[in-house]
């Protein structure tokens, strides 16, 4: 027997189960408070315009806290809708301005001036309610007596009737005075649908309502539509955004009765259920069943991704909101854990879809983004390594600086930080010499600098070996191919290899011009007994077979980075004489393009398919020293493992259901 892994009363929210509700009569707002106070309603609908925060002279009223009551507005007996009272309490702040002393004035008051105690304090009350797809602010005014002003006292409430609601809607409710005086207070309400009413018969939206219910079986969520035969009503499932309106993400008019399974992999916390009869002006019931869900919860953290937008500014993909701080890491290679830099640099709060920027000189391959929540790490990216290159051997130096110009050095290591100069027996240690050799000579990159501090980071490359030079040509597509290049291009650079790549030379190929920095590129690997691989794609394949149809490019086609194009001039010739074999090597991806579809010229060398087809890629790069058979499949599975969120990010960008998951099968057609 299945074991659900929610139950039903979890998946219909904190909807309140309403006994009986009180009847307001007539569409008119009216207002009243506590006895003693007076209170007026100026305006039911105004613009809400907080400002900002102001400091208080004297006693002023100011909102404590938000209570609310649902009851139903009639128009008839039987022709009622949902609607929210609220309370607002209030309380005196501040004091009063004590007179100056008579003698300061030369002689006594004017007998004719009103005291500061004989006045009444006097409010205006702010009321903003947003409730998809509907937003209202009204504004209430009050008015003490003097007799009832004590500073850091309640004075009473006024009540507000009413704001009209949807069924099932959550109605976000905040509240403020003008001018403000002390942060606006905030209240969310669910509301009940139609289950939740025993006075249902009197709200006409729940006549003919359809009936959801949601279950579980097992891996697979089922939304049951419980409706007649032959009725007609629309289902849509959305993304309910704190910010902004909501992300649809399906939507179909239907006829009942209904089952449409879910995979337990398609549910976020704000993912909602909206459901209303075709109907002319009818209400739409929503539902928000898997907000308290832990799985819910684990999906929408493998679902948020960490997007480089500049080389300075990069935000957070994610269906829903999500409670979140970053910081930035160093990644040194050989796997150990990437170690924040905090301090110097603090963690900064992040905000789905929010352009956040550190403040970076410079940035490297190295450095890295942390995301987390409650402080648990939930993300990691190295946002730079597609763009920059693989990571590299160096190490990062953290400069103090103190009183009276005097500083002092350490480097990072997975040990911790180490003062330089040293005679521990860490790498660094060891290498102290030349590292501040190397600082002092400007041969280290300032990614930071403030008064307190800075960031240096350093080679540690001293005789380091070198492996076969391999020169990578593709064609830039669009943007998420070339981040798919700039992965593979990283994976290769773990193996013995020197990768070139356009991607990670625009400043050099900008300045020199595409077909000056190839012919460069080209000469220097061929020197080396290097290898040049094609990268095939749509992109590449077409410009092959207009250059093979026409036999020239077009004087002026170059791109400021479109090497791929400028390449062919060189490329096209050393296949046409027999120079290829030994030399070149072809490419593409799986799904994207078949083998087959390279024109016949370019399949004189090796075309290979990513990443099936790895171990025996890896072995044509790594003539003639290519390792043991085994030793080279661990090496294409250290690759695919590298390879492999790049492949998940391009053929299934964030918010998009993967093949095989999503609305399963018979979705909507009532199977």
């Amino acid at each position: 027997m299945p074991v659900p892994w929610f139950l039903l009363s979890l998946a219909l929210g904190r909807s309140p189960i309403v006994l009986s509700l009180e009847r307001l009569v007539g569409p008119q707002d009216t207002t009243h408070c506590s006895p003693g106070l007076s209170c007026h309603l100026w305006d039911s609908d105004i613009l809400c315009l907080p400002g900002d925060i102001v400091p208080a002279p004297g006693p002023v009223l100011a909102p404590t806290h938000l209570q609310t009551e649902l009851v139903l507005r009639c128009r008839k007996e039987t022709y009622c809708d949902l609607c929210v009272r609220v309370a607002v309490h209030l309380a005196v702040h501040g004091h009063w301005e004590e007179p100056e002393d008579e003698e300061k004035f030369g002689g006594a008051a004017d007998s004719g001036v009103e005291e500061p105690r004989n006045a009444s304090l006097q409010a205006q009350v702010v009321l903003s309610f947003q409730a998809y797809p509907t937003a209202r602010c009204v504004l209430l005014e009050v008015q003490v007596p003097a007799a009832l002003v004590q500073f850091g006292q309640s004075v009473g409430s006024v009540v507000y009737d009413c704001f009209e609601a949807a069924l099932g809607s959550e109605v976000r409710i905040w509240s403020y005075t003008q001018p403000r005086y002390e942060k606006e207070l905030n209240l969310t309400q669910q509301l009940p649908d139609c289950r939740g009413l025993e006075v249902r018969n009197s709200i006409p939206s729940c006549w003919a309502l359809p009936w959801l219910n949601v279950s579980a079986d097992g891996d697979n969520v089922h939304l049951v539509l419980n409706v007649s035969e032959e009725q007609h009503f629309g289902l849509s499932l959305y993304w309910n955004q704190v910010q902004g309106p909501p992300k649809p993400r399906w939507h179909k008019n239907l006829t009942g009765p209904q089952i449409i399974t879910l995979n337990h992999t398609d549910l976020v916390p704000c993912l909602c259920i909206q459901v209303w009869p075709l109907e002319p002006d009818s209400v739409r019931t929503n539902i928000c069943p898997f907000r308290e869900d832990p799985r819910a919860h684990q999906n929408l953290w493998r679902a948020a991704r960490l997007r480089l937008l500049t080389l300075q500014s990069w935000l957070l993909d994610a269906p829903c909101s999500l409670p979140a701080e970053a910081a930035l890491c160093w990644q040194a290679p050989g796997g150990d854990p990437c170690q924040p830099l905090v301090p110097p640099l603090s963690w900064e709060n992040v905000t789905v879809d929010k352009v956040l920027e550190f403040p970076l000189l410079k940035v490297h391959p190295n450095l890295c983004v942390q995301v987390n929540s409650w402080e648990k790490l939930q993300l990691q990216e190295c946002l730079w390594a597609d763009s920059l290159g693989p990571l590299k051997d160096d190490v990062l130096l953290l400069e103090t600086r103190g009183p009276q110009d005097n500083r002092s050095l350490c480097a990072l290591e997975p040990s911790g930080c180490t003062s330089l100069p040293s005679k521990a027996s860490t790498r660094a240690a060891r290498l102290g010499e030349y590292l501040l050799q190397d600082l002092q000579s400007g041969q280290c990159l300032q990614l930071w600098d403030d008064d307190l501090g800075a960031l240096w980071a350093c080679p540690m490359d001293k005789s380091a070996a070198r492996g076969r030079a391999a020169l990578l040509l593709y064609s830039a597509d669009d943007s998420g191919f070339e981040r798919l290049v700039g992965a593979l291009a990283s994976a290769l650079c773990q193996l013995p290899l020197r990768v070139a790549v356009d991607l990670w030379s625009r400043r050099e190929m900008s300045a020199q011009g595409p077909v000056a920095w190839f012919h460069a590129q080209r000469r220097q690997n061929l020197q080396e007994g290097g290898v040049v691989v094609l990268l095939f794609s749509p992109g590449a394949v077409a410009l092959c077979s207009e250059w093979l149809q026409e036999g020239v490019s077009a004087p002026g086609a170059h791109g400021p980075h479109d090497a791929f194009r400028a390449s062919l001039s060189c490329v096209l010739p050393d296949f046409l004489q027999g120079r290829a074999p030994g030399r070149y090597v072809g490419a593409c991806f799986d799904r994207l393009l078949h083998p087959d579809s390279v024109p016949a010229l370019f399949r004189t060398v090796p075309v290979f398919s990513l990443p099936s087809q790895l171990p025996d890629f890896l072995g044509a790069l790594l003539q003639p020293r290519a390792p043991r058979p085994g030793r080279l499949q661990e090496r294409a599975e250290q690759v695919s493992r590298a390879l492999q969120p790049a492949l998940d990010s391009y053929f299934h960008p964030p918010g998009t259901p993967a093949p095989g998951r999503g609305l399963g099968p018979g979705a909507g057609d009532g199977t």
